[in-house]
């Protein structure tokens, strides 16, 4: 049995011969900083200069450290910059983005440094400039859908088209600030609903070129956008099922026009109050699973919703992976794979993305570790 066959039991919730194992394989299992050059050198391979990607661009692992971990999983795709935007750099430190947010490298991220849309009327918001859709280079999507065929037809690798737009829900925190955008999701409905419409309708425009071109040669695609904070939703179920769910659910749905690959969604916190939506959403694959947030531990997760959709992530990295002993970290994913992957539905990560605080010993330990139970 092979990597796709084990990841199509997988999405049956049957137990694979082999656990999938993800590692850089999405953009929300990646690495962050310096820290893949320091695994890198760890394993003997020599150091990588360090790549200060722009905000919404994941970090293509190397391949060696792939093959090295025999990880089951690669990406294609990008979050896409349409020519006629916003755009402009201001310096090596600080640009502004295709949505008019102004970005400043902090030596880790790109943080927001202007919240473009706070305050906005209604009549100001329907005349802000979105970027273009049409203006996105096709030369740019081309170059994704040649490498997911190629990977398709000569690997067995299983194959993630990255998401190509921002969730709605965040990008109205980063316009507004998240004070002013909660503010209005209490009580300006009126500008919420419009401000989605227009984000959806842009979301759907690259949809049908991107995943036109991709579509027929990935397994599953990504999407973020981040819902909950370490200990509940940013709005209640019921806000979340009359603003938000309407058009979540509508741009799964339309992107399963153009593709029959499964649908992870990644939304950091805890989103346990929200899971039953999210499945009625589309979403197939909940990621990153933190197990440090409010009620999102493995065994309540399983227990609750195990029988309905595939866990991916799980592995903390906020304190397991920084701080624990070899030991610990070994007995935590022994533990974690034996909960989620009982009777399958179980894509083995760490709980998001790789922190420079994470010595590449313990990263080390971690891989090896689910390497050595992931057989069946």
């Amino acid at each position: 049995m092979g990597r796709r066959e084990d990841f199509a039991r997988t999405m049956r919730l049957e137990k694979p011969e082999n656990l999938i194992l993800d590692f850089g394989g999405n953009p929300l299992s990646s690495m962050e900083g310096d820290s893949e050059s320091k695994l890198l050198d760890f394993l003997g391979f020599g150091p990588k200069e360090n790549q200060d990607l722009p905000f919404g661009k994941a970090r293509r692992l190397d391949e060696r450290l792939l093959r090295y971990f025999d990880t089951d999983t690669r990406a294609v795709g990008e979050i896409f910059a349409p020519k006629d935007s916003h755009y402009r750099k201001i310096s090596d430190t600080e640009y502004i983005d295709e949505w008019g947010i102004r970005r400043k490298f902090t030596g880790l991220y790109w943080e927001n440094v202007s919240t473009p849309l706070k305050g906005a009327t209604l009549a100001e918001l329907n005349a802000y400039p979105f970027p273009d859709p049409d203006s996105i280079d096709q030369r740019e999507i081309d170059a994704c859908a040649a490498q997911a065929k190629d990977l398709y037809e000569n690997t067995d690798y299983v194959i993630c088209a990255e998401h190509p737009v921002y969730g709605i829900f965040e990008l109205g925190c980063w316009l507004c600030g998240f004070e002013d955008f909660l503010y209005r999701m209490a009580l300006d409905e009126e500008w919420v609903h419009r401000f989605f419409e227009r984000v959806l309708e842009y979301q759907k425009k690259v949809i049908k070129r991107y995943y036109t071109a991709v579509g027929p040669y990935v397994h599953y695609t990504s999407s973020g956008d981040d819902f909950a904070t370490q200990n509940g939703p940013f709005v209640s179920p019921d806000m979340f099922r009359e603003l938000i769910k309407p058009y979540f659910k509508e741009r799964i749905s339309y992107t399963k026009q153009f593709t029959k690959a499964k649908y992870l969604h990644h939304s950091c916190g805890s989103v346990f109050r929200l899971v039953d939506d999210l499945i009625d959403c589309g979403v197939e694959i909940l990621n990153p699973i933190q197990p440090k947030a409010a009620d999102m531990q493995p065994e309540k997760l399983k227990a609750a919703y195990g029988d309905r959709i595939v866990f991916h992530g799980g592995i903390d990295t906020q304190e397991l992976l920084p701080f624990a002993s070899d030991q610990e970290i070994e007995e935590t994913v022994h533990r974690t794979i034996e909960i989620l992957n009982k009777d399958g539905g179980y894509i083995f990560a760490a709980a998001h993305n790789i922190q420079p605080d994470v010595n590449p010993r313990s990263l080390t330990v971690m891989l090896n570790a689910a390497r050595k139970y992931r057989k069946a």
